[in-house]
């Protein structure tokens, strides 16, 4: 598969990477990812040719294809890569996904990985700097199919659903039910979910009401 991210003029070498941020380092990172847990295959593909040094300051750069999640200012992270394998992975298992919701941009790449595997994504991120960060990232990437919305997403947004998707990247101890009236019957909602242990879960809303599964302990901010 060719990659699809490649950077404007004038920063193609610096999202290619060299040394730590070269190809090879997102290869090992993909074998280990893979080792890990069982992942969509589909999802390994693209993790293996987004730059993800590119959404870190550059002084963390080298550590970018580690398995950790790093700071990107604001008293937030970028997620472990295996985390976000793992939410990706089981938002996938279903229908296909026409239109997913992103509550928590971050610094984008989350939002780069759902590019690259459904038509369409609306990302919403209270913290405008993050916001604006990740947009200039994912332009210089020329990703297109993202629309990014600075606001408050804990009720989602309405005004650009209805989803087959909606994945949540920060823990929540309960889950607004606006958010579930956002799903398209069959729709999936991944979610960490809890205050002080928090696990991940996934919600399917069926004909019948919301089949909620819990997919393993997880820590996010």
């Amino acid at each position: 598969m060719s990659n699809p991210f490649r950077a404007d003029s004038g920063s193609g070498q610096q999202a290619a990477g060299i040394g730590m941020t070269s190809q090879r380092t997102r290869d090992r990172l993909v074998e280990l990812l893979a080792e890990l847990s069982p992942l969509d295959a589909r999802v390994l593909d693209v993790m293996r040719q987004i730059p993800r040094h590119l959404f870190v300051e550059e002084a963390l750069a080298s550590r970018a294809y580690d398995n950790v999640s790093l700071p990107i200012g604001h008293g937030q992270t970028i997620s472990q890569p295996l985390t976000v394998a793992q939410m990706t992975s089981a938002l996938l298992q279903g229908p296909p996904l026409r239109r997913v919701l992103e509550i928590g941009t971050g610094c984008g790449y989350q939002t780069a990985v759902l590019a690259a595997l459904v038509p369409e994504v609306v990302s919403i991120e209270r913290i405008g700097a993050l916001a604006a960060q990740a947009r200039r990232v994912l332009r210089d990437l020329r990703v297109r199919n993202v629309a990014l919305v600075v606001g408050d997403g804990s009720q989602g947004l309405p005004d650009k659903g209805p989803y087959d998707g909606i994945l949540i990247t920060a823990a929540a101890a309960t889950l607004a039910p606006a958010l579930f009236e956002q799903l398209t019957e069959d729709g999936r909602l991944i979610a960490p979910v809890g205050a002080r242990e928090q696990a991940l879960r996934r919600f399917t809303r069926t004909a019948t009401g919301l089949h909620e599964e819990r997919l393993g302990a997880a820590h996010f901010v």
